[in-house]
């Protein structure tokens, strides 16, 4: 489905004070029954989508096919697949027991409405967090943080130029952000296995231990006095970047040691936020002294 129209700007007026000498007014970022096998189908019965459908199923055959090859997660608790899907997982990981055959109607029972699922679909086994601590301060490594962005469309197009660029880890709050799981990981084409993912309470705490660490987080803020290529210096750095509609919150703008910003030279007002991250982690790959 299509991501809703979002603003990488906070409103007007609002102040923030990074870390450092003060940089002005900114704006955020510039930034069931189950299916069973074909064979257990009654003839001319009619069926339903159950209710309460799961929300931790993967779908789409990148997603479905990278979650597999994750020696991070255990054996999958389900996985569903049409007859020739089955062939190509089974040539490619070997027999499995938790693989079943069904139709793609049936397959699409277990799912949402509208899911796209392209004949296979996984209720995996759950991948786990890594910790801040995980993360090494080291040259050249990028880290993101989003601050409640909570598209999943928008999660998971992030995720997928985060794997393109190498990023070394993505930062989610605890209570505002997707699952990684269903649209989002669909979205992300396999990057949700690729990218380590850590969920903390607090962004501000976060952004102080990191810094502590010996990373530097910059703020994507539409009304930063300078430029995202002017503030990156190669070092191990923070890219922090606002919510749809809101921007950085005024905290967690605090807590950023640097505001900047994307310039924008055809006067348009803002980006989306997966499109102004793509561009962030560009510039951000670049090559420095």
């Amino acid at each position: 489905m299509a991501s809703p129209t979002e603003r990488n700007d906070a409103r007007k007026g609002r102040k923030f004070r990074p870390k450092g000498p003060p940089k002005g007014p900114a704006r955020g970022p510039a930034n069931a029954p189950g299916p069973g096998r074909p064979d257990a189908r009654a003839e001319g019965r009619s069926e339903r989508r159950p209710a309460g459908i799961s929300d931790d199923w993967l779908w789409g055959w990148h997603a479905v096919e990278a979650a597999l090859a994750n020696p991070r997660r255990g054996a999958p608790q389900r996985l569903l697949a049409t007859p020739e899907r089955a062939r190509q997982i089974e040539a490619r990981f070997g027999p499995m027991k938790a693989l079943e055959t069904a139709d793609n109607h049936r397959i699409g029972l277990a799912l949402p409405q509208g899911a796209v699922h392209q004949g296979v679909a996984l209720r995996p086994a759950p991948l786990e967090d890594v910790e801040l601590a995980d993360f090494e301060a080291r040259p050249g490594a990028v880290l993101l943080v989003l601050d409640q962005v909570t598209d999943p469309q928008n999660v998971g197009a992030i995720l997928r130029s985060a794997a393109a660029f190498g990023v070394a880890g993505v930062i989610l709050q605890d209570r505002h952000a997707p699952k990684l799981a269903g649209a989002l990981a669909k979205a992300a084409a396999g990057a949700v296995e690729k990218v380590p993912v850590a969920h903390v309470v607090n962004l501000s705490r976060a952004l102080d231990e990191l810094t502590s660490a010996g990373w530097r987080a910059v703020g994507l803020a539409g009304e930063a006095e300078r430029g995202l290529a002017e503030v990156l210096d190669g070092g191990p750095t923070v890219l922090v970047l606002g919510s749809e509609g809101e921007g950085l919150r005024r905290l967690v703008a605090e807590h950023c040691d640097e505001l900047a910003k994307i310039p924008m030279p055809g006067g348009f007002e803002s980006l989306n936020v997966s499109a102004a991250a793509a561009i962030a982690l560009y510039e951000a790959a670049r090559p420095r002294g």
